[in-house]
């Protein structure tokens, strides 16, 4: 049998399966490799056009089933995002990692949708992977203390949970820390989104781990405490007072700059 039906054969086993350029090449039997290496792209070429599989973007290729086929190509991006994300991040930083901000306060009140752009705090890389109108951005953060840099990953990955999304394990920040984090300005085009922080605050306020509050202000998050405080106010009074008392902790830093809505 030839090395291309062999390779059609193993693919053909892999629905809904996102593949890599050299993820097609580990199929080639080890003892075929060598030899075929110079040829990868010409089987590639073929696989797409026999529609074997479909290219995502470059060298990113998914394995369609029939219905599939008959998809655009915006729609078969959404179809397979999750798997698609999930690809990246054990790619680039294999479970070193979880999803930050927006997305990760969405995914706390179950709303799954896929967003234009997921940020994953991690610890080595800054990347932005752009696929059509959709951003997968990789993202370290720090915090400096007497001349001191520290790793935030490090620090934040206690307070990282696993959510299960379409049979795929995602690590997430928690409710409290994902709280935080999307009262940041992260992006200079994004508005903070004050009506998915008052639905937060409104539906969990009795349920917050208040000791995490107290543990990530440390750490350069003064202005979302600002924010978090003029939120809650006319919501929980107990817990304006947390954030209340949290600012007076960080030397009474009380800023405002109007809550700007998304």
């Amino acid at each position: 049998m030839l090395v291309f039906d062999k390779i059609v054969n193993k693919m053909l086993k892999k629905w809904w399966k996102i593949f890599f350029k050299n993820d097609i090449f580990e199929i080639i039997d080890p003892e075929k490799k060598d030899k075929y290496k110079n040829y990868l792209n010409k089987i590639i070429y073929r696989l797409k056009s026999e529609n074997i599989i479909i290219s995502l973007k470059a060298w990113v290729y998914i394995v369609p089933s029939q219905d599939d086929k008959n998809l655009n190509k915006i729609d078969l991006i959404e179809k397979y995002y999750l798997r698609l994300l999930k690809k990246y991040i054990s790619y680039y930083v294999g479970s070193s990692y979880y999803i930050s901000w927006k997305k990760a306060l969405e995914i706390q009140m179950k709303n799954y949708e896929v967003q234009e752009k997921i940020y994953l705090i991690n610890n080595k890389i800054n990347k932005k992977i752009k696929i059509w109108s959709y951003e997968i951005i990789f993202k370290t953060i720090s915090w400096k203390t007497n001349n001191k840099k520290i790793n935030l990953y490090s620090i934040f990955n206690k307070y990282v949970i696993v959510k299960n999304i379409d049979n795929i394990d995602f690590k997430v920040s928690c409710l409290e820390l994902s709280l935080i984090e999307t009262a940041l300005v992260n992006d200079i085009e994004i508005w903070i989104p004050i009506e998915l922080l008052s639905k937060t605050i409104k539906k969990y306020s009795k349920v917050f781990n208040n000791d995490i509050f107290y543990e990530v202000w440390k750490y350069k998050y003064i202005m979302s405490f600002n924010r978090l405080k003029e939120i809650s106010k006319t919501i929980d009074e107990s817990l304006y007072n947390v954030f209340l008392d949290i600012i007076k902790k960080n030397g009474g830093l009380f800023i405002w700059e109007g809550l700007r809505w998304f």
